[in-house]
């Protein structure tokens, strides 16, 4: 009778344990699902329908990039600040995946007081983007998270920066596209092997004085 009785418990345990183990299981996909699903995009237009793309540094010595399309070709570009010289079609073509691609984990509003706590009162880097329909769109990038793997920033700042702001999380790659030498935003040899094949002579930019610095008076401006 003891024997049935010890059986019996156990029985139930065991019934309530995989009761517990399937209802914890069944809540938890859902969530998760949730999860994946509050992602959403930085942006919402194409990369087809960039025009040109303006990178402010706010290192030491702050440092400004500007790159414009050249014709119709998506992954034609020339670099016209610093110097007016072909660039490298994959160091942008990372930066614009990030840009058109890439999706905010999460977003949340703190009040503007609070905004030098995410590295938004003095922005790493501000990505200005111009497209095809006068449209501008800039994010603001400031400092990693806890654990560097996702970067606090500002997408199309109010101009008001009294009231609360909203401040998202995206993705870290954002910090290693953007900050390279000059030398690799520069077309390589191969590039330059591989564009020469293909692009239109019409579509060419500027040969005048290739590689020279312009002046000072043409700094993009944020």
């Amino acid at each position: 009778m003891k024997l049935q009785r010890t059986t019996l418990i156990l029985l139930v345990s065991a019934l309530l344990m995989g009761g517990f183990v399937y209802f914890y299981e069944v809540k938890k996909e859902p969530q998760e699902e949730t999860a994946k699903d509050t992602k959403k995009p930085i942006f919402s237009f194409k990369q087809e329908q960039i025009q040109s793309i303006t990178i402010y540094l706010n290192q030491e010595i702050k440092k400004i990039l500007k790159f414009e399309r050249v014709g119709k070709d998506v992954m034609g570009w020339q670099m016209k600040y610093p110097k007016d010289v072909p660039a490298s079609n994959a160091a942008v073509a990372f930066l614009l995946d990030l840009v058109v691609e890439g999706k905010s984990d999460r977003s949340f509003t703190v009040p503007a007081d609070q905004i030098k706590e995410y590295g938004l009162d003095k922005p790493q880097a501000i990505v200005k983007v111009e497209l095809n329909n006068k449209e501008t769109h800039r994010i603001m990038l400031g400092k990693p998270d806890f654990n560097r793997s996702l970067l606090y920033a500002q997408v199309d700042p109010w101009s008001d920066q009294s009231k609360s702001l909203q401040v998202l999380l995206v993705p870290i790659d954002f910090e290693y596209a953007v900050n390279r030498p000059i030398s690799e935003w520069q077309q390589t040899k191969t590039e330059d092997s591989n564009s020469s094949q293909e692009l239109d002579p019409e579509q060419s930019p500027s040969p005048t004085n290739p590689g020279e610095p312009l002046p000072t008076e043409e700094i993009p401006s944020p």
